[in-house]
């Protein structure tokens, strides 16, 4: 086990200072630690993002750590193995609350996990901001302590849907999981449609491996654009079967798991053209918008984050979902600041009414705790670089379009 991987699997790591308020207090010895409970998935189908949610808690606990802590007490972060599956993501937690009298939670990841988890936060009282969640159920329940993070599900498909309506595309279809998240994307395709043709949609089983029926089904319908609403296993095996099938929309989009840096490493020359829509990017601290404003001032503190991961974890790859999980601890933690304490009810209230820019970005929730602020960019992996395409005025470069048939790249 390498360096990197055992200071993620710690039980016990350290903490990091929100870049959002400067004025911290200097920890004194005598007082206890604020302990805060997670678990993610370091084994089963979520191992990938899940660990990569992982190091971005810890980034952010031994940063808050290294800047005197919070409230004047050091921050002390438990991670649990959740095996990918809601039942024991659910059992931690209560026994993370109930027996180890933690003071606050970090959430898991995945929309069927954080589901599970939210009841169990709900009835305990204690403020839970999703990292990894957007099925939109889990906010449409009633709960008052489950807040979301990311772009809400309709950002998947928004900039993909943009950019073919502009180029006078006018069919999609639309592949995915039958599991919570990539339902509400596949819906939220059909919803916005900018006068596209929706003319297939098929669905498949969690696990699925061998796509090459509802792929047929879709290769009859020839579209001009094909969304892929995926987690990173899926959406490396579906674009590896249609190279293998010969199948050539114009236009091809997958949603999580597209943006990590192993999508290309294992498909190489074959992810080339397609696109991606990514809640963040470390190269949001070197692009420019329009050639004259720095992006990363939508995202401040992205240049620590940057370097602190490059320090803590040398020679892995920055996948978003890091400053996903960094900027679910940096809301956590800003609320306790502004409440004064750790007491659930309290922080809740505080975070339920923050509109603050972190380093993942714009946070602002409405009365439900679904996200509002945050935005989404789309990129296209370009000879095996990420370049953004849309929006317009984020844009560094200009989409290659259309997708060339497998048979000329």
């Amino acid at each position: 086990m390498n360096h990197a991987k055992k200071k993620f699997l710690g039980l016990t790591l350290g903490a990091t200072s929100l870049v959002l308020t400067g004025l911290l207090v200097a920890p004194t010895h005598a007082q206890t630690p604020i302990r805060i409970g997670a678990s993610l998935s370091k084994t089963g189908k979520f191992t990938e993002l899940g660990t990569a949610i992982g190091r971005g808690y810890h980034l952010c606990t031994k940063l808050a750590n290294d800047k005197g802590g919070v409230l004047g007490r050091r921050l002390e972060l438990t991670v649990e193995d959740d095996q990918s599956t809601p039942e024991v993501a659910a059992g931690i937690y209560d026994r993370l609350i109930t027996r180890e009298k933690v003071d606050a939670i970090l959430s898991p990841y995945s929309s069927p996990l954080t589901e599970a988890v939210a009841s169990v936060a709900e009835k305990h009282k204690l403020p839970l901001v999703a990292a990894g969640a957007l099925s939109p159920a889990i906010w449409k329940k009633g709960r008052k302590f489950v807040f979301m993070l990311l772009t809400p599900t309709s950002g998947y498909v928004k900039g993909v849907i943009d950019i073919a309506a502009r180029n006078g595309l006018k069919t999609i279809a639309v592949i995915h999981e039958d599991t919570p998240f990539p339902k509400a994307v596949a819906r939220s395709a059909e919803g916005g449609l900018q006068g596209l043709e929706l003319v297939a949609k098929e669905a498949y089983p969690s696990g699925t491996k061998d796509f090459l029926d509802p792929l047929g089904r879709l290769k009859a319908k020839n579209p001009d654009v094909l969304i892929a609403a995926t987690y990173f296993q899926d959406s490396v095996a579906i674009t590896e079967q249609l190279k293998k099938m010969d199948i050539n929309p114009r236009m091809f989009s997958v949603t999580v798991g597209g943006g990590l840096p192993k999508f290309y490493k294992l498909l190489g020359p074959s992810s080339d053209f397609v696109y991606v829509a990514t809640q963040w990017e470390p190269e949001f601290i070197t692009l420019r918008a329009g050639g004259l404003i720095p992006i990363a001032r939508y995202y401040p503190g992205a240049q620590e984050f940057v370097d602190a991961f490059r320090a803590e974890f040398p020679g892995l790859d920055l996948a978003y979902q890091v400053a996903q999980g960094y900027g679910a601890c940096q809301v956590l933690l800003e609320g306790m600041r502004r409440a004064g304490s750790t007491d659930g009810q309290q922080v809740r209230d505080v975070i339920a009414e923050l509109e603050i820019n972190t380093t993942f970005g714009p946070f602002k929730v409405d009365a439900s705790g679904v996200q509002l602020a945050h935005k989404m960019v789309v990129f296209q992996w370009q000879s095996g670089k990420k370049v953004i395409v849309w929006p317009e005025e984020l844009a560094a470069e200009r989409a290659r379009f259309p997708t060339p048939p497998w048979n000329k790249r």
